[in-house]
């Protein structure tokens, strides 16, 4: 669709949030971890009340959903009453607040001129009903300056829905809606809130420059399917710190073309990691450079810090300036892990020639404890093999029986220095 100047179109909960600004082409969908993160239709909004053309420019205001009629008991579709709070909030043009009051509330949709924060208070509500979604439940496109913030909670309701997630079983499944899509923003901030069992990944970022969420709360359980906490793509300079995620899937997924990513103080588990990549499985994928995760805490995850790459890659990707300093585990399975041959549940095909590139690594004051001997591995590919990998005082100890503490490193090149003697393999 074509996409107008300044404008932001949301729909929660029955449909997805697209927000569009800066006349241009309709948005592309993104390829690689996520969903679709293309606007729908236009025919996919309700028809909301028009802005006021004589509010003069740059004027604030705000509007509260609670006083159009909006009711909070987790029951009552206040779908007409939070679309008239949201188009007068959002209907006229300069810096605008819409908050969302406690309460547990059901739908809203409207259009949307200006800079926005998004106060949230209260619960909103994820439809459980998978035919009212055309992709993502709440998705903010094209928008500058945008601000999501307050104690809040974007209730997914995942658990109804997640038997219906065959992707590990079906190599190009149908993807479930994502709870927070994120696309093409610049200068946003997301504070605060909390996401609590998505569908699919409780918050993507796609497209963005300049993003910082900070003291957020994820929560799903350890068992429940492709529920990523944080998933970035094709995005510079973004900010995670404070955050506390526990995911069925990893913590954090860094996608291809990220780029400028500063990840501290955040603690993982359960979930799968804080992992670069998925890498290499679509086509014109680009590389990932300069992320920095430091000071974090993983417990009793599946991975822990993770570089991850489809040996069968349909793209020539470089993973490069990747550094993780200050990372404690707790009884984490693979605390240390390079894989170049990542095939999740044995679902993609093995041709041998890998294009995937990672160079320049550092794993440095990485302390704790594993609960697999095998604390780092290292599988680099025999055709590319990893270089410029530096692990610098790596102490992770097995603590379990009949088995001791060990490191495998296959085709990576780097130094070890103050390592624990049975990791020091480079």
């Amino acid at each position: 669709m074509a996409l107008s100047s300044n404008a932001l179109r949301a729909i929660f909960l029955l449909a997805v949030v697209v927000c569009a600004a800066h006349a241009g082409k309709p948005a592309p969908k993104e390829k690689g971890k996520s969903g679709d993160s293309a606007a729908a239709p236009d025919a996919a909004a309700p028809e909301a009340a028009a802005p006021d053309a004589a509010a003069p420019a740059g004027a604030g205001g705000s509007s509260d959903i609670s006083e159009a009629g909006a009711k909070g008991d987790g029951k009552t579709d206040s779908t007409k009453a939070v679309n008239e709070a949201w188009a007068a909030a959002c209907g006229k043009e300069g810096a605008q607040t819409l908050t969302i009051p406690k309460g547990d509330y059901l739908n809203f949709s409207g259009p949307c001129k200006g800079s926005v924060t998004i106060q949230l208070d209260g619960n909103l509500l994820a439809s459980t009903d998978l035919a009212q979604y055309k992709t993502n439940w709440i998705e903010i496109e094209h928008v500058d300056n945008l601000v999501i913030t307050g104690k809040g909670t974007l209730d997914g309701q995942g658990k109804q829905v997640w038997d219906d997630n065959k992707c590990d079983k079906k190599y190009d499944c149908k993807i479930l809606p994502n709870s927070l899509v994120l696309s093409y923003v610049n200068n946003g901030t997301v504070t605060g809130i909390t996401l609590l069992n998505s569908k699919f990944f409780h918050m993507n970022v796609f497209q963005c420059k300049d993003i910082t969420i900070k003291d957020v709360t994820i929560t799903a359980p350890g068992d429940s399917p492709n529920t990523d906490g944080i998933h970035m793509g094709d995005s510079s300079k973004v900010t995670i710190t404070g955050t506390t995620i526990s995911s069925g899937d990893d913590c954090i997924s860094i996608g291809p073309g990220s780029t400028g990513i500063n990840i501290t103080g955040v603690t993982c588990g359960p979930g799968h990691g804080i992992s670069v990549g998925s890498l290499g499985r679509y086509k014109d994928e680009k590389d990932v450079t300069d992320v920095n995760v430091k000071d974090c805490t993983l417990k009793k995850t599946t991975n822990g810090v993770r570089i991850k790459t489809y040996e069968d890659a349909a793209s020539a990707v470089t993973a490069s300036d990747i550094h993780y300093e200050n990372i404690a585990m707790e009884d984490v399975a693979n605390p240390i892990i390079i894989d170049m041959n990542y095939c999740p549940n044995n679902i993609c095909t093995n041709k041998g020639a890998s294009k995937i590139t990672v160079k320049d690594v550092t794993f440095k004051n990485i302390t704790g404890t594993s609960s697999t001997p095998e604390a780092v591995s290292l599988l680099c590919n025999d055709k590319l093999p990893c270089s410029g990998v530096t692990m610098d005082n790596v102490n992770v100890e097995f603590k379990g029986t009949n088995n001791k503490t060990m490191a495998v490193c296959n085709n990576a090149k780097g130094s070890s220095t103050g390592c624990l003697k049975e990791l020091a393999c480079l």
